[in-house]
């Protein structure tokens, strides 16, 4: 097994980016299961709390930003967990190599996911923008709030940003978190 180099922060706030195994512009796996994404999240937090700061789901990936409880650095298994139970809640239509077979995996989630430690609040406030601005980068709309499948709703409500922030042309302003495959 592979031991991949993760930086561990007790009760730290990561950023994340998680992708399907096959990325690929018609695949809309996520937001056509998006009532079964989210109650995989819900019971992930149940069983292993942790705080949503942010959350935007695309139609192939997703990026996100959690803060783990006070001294915790299990982010993997709470990944691990959120992408099983997704992955045996949706009826079984995708190819599985002889490996993915032999393991019992389904050929749904890229095995690894990426992390990156948010250091500070200048990177935390990259980062939030980042995750909320992605519909947009992405060419899903042309308006962060058209998307629905985004906490930038939340951070509207809370007063963080105002209904109309950003559009296109601001595209080039954000290169934060994500690695393109």
């Amino acid at each position: 097994m592979s031991n991949y180099r993760r930086n561990r922060v007790p009760g730290g706030t990561y950023f994340f980016t998680v992708n399907l195994l096959e990325r690929h512009s018609q695949s809309r796996l996520l937001v056509n299961h998006i009532d079964v994404l989210r109650e995989a999240v819900r019971v992930t937090k149940c069983d292993t709390p942790f705080h949503i700061d942010a959350w935007v789901v695309l139609p192939e990936h997703m990026h996100c930003i959690w803060t783990l409880p006070a001294g915790d650095v299990d982010y993997s298994g709470r990944w691990r967990a959120i992408k099983k139970h997704f992955s045996k809640a949706i009826p079984a239509f995708e190819y599985r190599s002889k490996v993915r077979l032999k393991r019992h995996e389904r050929g749904i989630w890229q095995r690894r996911f990426w992390e990156q430690t948010v250091w500070d609040e200048r990177d935390y406030a990259n980062h939030f923008d980042y995750v909320h601005f992605n519909p947009v980068k992405h060419g899903w709309v042309t308006r962060v709030k058209d998307w629905p499948y985004s906490s930038f709703h939340r951070a509207v409500a809370q007063g963080i940003y105002p209904n109309d922030w950003m559009a296109s042309d601001h595209v080039s302003s954000l290169h934060i978190g994500e690695r393109d495959e």
